[in-house]
């Protein structure tokens, strides 16, 4: 199992891997091209697709492109960590929404295949997944920040002003860049006499369109605008992730809580410490949340994630982001929405024992990109050790900010 910088876990080395996805690709509902095609009667030049252009995009269904995308995350996961993949099988577990539940189905059809095409008997298949239901008659590490029915912090999820610290963030940095965008859109579309609200709509359109392709062809709806302005859109996605559920709102990082002490549980073999979120009916159980296992596997939302890391302090080096002009990824020290939680997002989190090591070591790498682990003194391969990395996750272990959630 080669895990980067010339490091190579043997059979008399310990390992461990935990892996964290973001749901397949996911398609939203929208009728402002419809209004735009009721309004403007001719469509020339790069306007020319939208002439015959048909919305057809279902809502919160998973894309034949995004399907894939997980099993093929499923056969990445096999291969980067096949040694221990091939004696075990990952414990895998899903938040209750049925794309999410999907979507660890076809992570695991990936993995089996990758197992099965390497000649290794794999008669475990189909894997269970543990299925943790949404809906706030449960406990669950993940869904305290999909949505306000079922959110567990109560402040964060249903009242001013937490609630709209992202969305203000994002309002503010839209009248930076898009009036222009919006002026250029109407004369070349008049009388499409279209609002900033229909043109950040229209920009959606660009990924979720390409998504919605088998392959993942790009869109037409992406010509429609300049790289530049592709970067201001990057930006403001950036903007509603950090404010909304990241460090940038006081409760955000504490919606991720939950899940950082159950990988602590996980990486030190002791039972989960946790106050907040976690099922304890579930995590007292070795059946549903086993400490022993080599490979773990949680899917799960992009919001989750956000929280998560943030809970982690995983980019407590990036300070608050400006919303009033961009910055770059070097100024925000790594932290950009396209960067953490793109589409089919994943972080892995990898403990591991090396020769020449007193100790364990851990790893973070989200979506490809080694974290410098700064936190708790990584060295120049992402690496620390197992007790300082716990120590690091203090906000987590002392329970973060969750007493705020219940105040009103």
């Amino acid at each position: 199992m080669q895990l980067g910088g010339g490091l190579r876990v043997r059979k008399d080395m310990e390992a461990r891997a935990h892996v964290v996805d973001e749901e397949a690709l996911y398609l939203l509902t929208s009728a402002d091209e419809e209004d735009l095609q009721d309004n403007v009667k001719q469509f020339s030049g790069k306007y020319s697709f939208l002439t015959n252009f048909t919305y057809s995009l279902g809502a919160d269904q998973l894309t034949v492109f995004g399907e894939r995308q997980m099993i093929h995350s499923g056969m990445a996961f096999y291969g980067r960590y096949k040694k221990l993949a091939t004696q075990s099988i990952p414990f895998i577990r899903a938040s209750g929404e049925a794309r999410v539940v999907q979507s660890a189905q076809n992570f695991s059809q990936g993995f089996h295949d990758a197992k099965s095409t390497d000649h290794k008997v794999d008669a475990n298949y189909p894997y269970p997944i543990l299925v943790i239901p949404e809906g706030n008659a449960f406990n669950n590490t993940w869904v305290t920040v999909v949505a306000a029915d079922h959110g567990l912090c109560t402040a964060f999820e249903g009242s001013q002003p937490y609630q709209s610290i992202g969305s203000n963030a994002q309002k503010t940095f839209l009248g930076t860049f898009l009036p222009t965008i919006t002026e250029r859109l109407n004369a070349d579309l008049s009388p499409a006499n279209l609002s900033t609200t229909d043109t950040i709509n229209i920009m959606d359109l660009c990924p979720f369109t390409t998504v919605a392709s088998p392959i993942g062809a790009t869109s037409s709806f992406c010509g429609l605008f300049t790289d530049d302005e592709w970067h201001h859109y990057d930006y403001y996605q950036t903007l509603g992730k950090y404010y909304g559920y990241g460090p940038g709102n006081p409760l955000g990082p504490s919606q991720g809580i939950g899940f950082a002490n159950e990988l602590v549980a996980r990486m030190t073999g002791r039972p989960v410490d946790d106050h907040t979120a976690v099922n304890h009916t579930l995590d007292n159980n070795a059946a549903t949340f086993p400490l022993d296992n080599p490979l773990y596997v949680d899917v799960s939302h992009d919001n989750d994630m956000t929280a998560i890391f943030s809970a982690m302090g995983l980019y407590n080096g990036t300070g608050d982001l400006c919303n009033t002009s961009i910055e770059t990824t070097r100024q925000t020290g790594g932290y950009s929405a396209a960067w953490t939680v793109p589409f089919s997002g994943r972080a892995y989190f990898e403990k591991m024992r090396c020769r020449g090591e007193k100790e364990e070591l851990v790893r973070i790498i989200v979506n490809d990109r080694v974290l410098s682990l700064k936190t708790c003194g990584g060295d120049d391969l992402g690496r620390c050790t197992l007790s300082k990395f716990v120590r690091s996750l203090s906000f987590a272990a002392e329970g973060g900010n969750w007493d705020m959630c219940f105040t009103t």
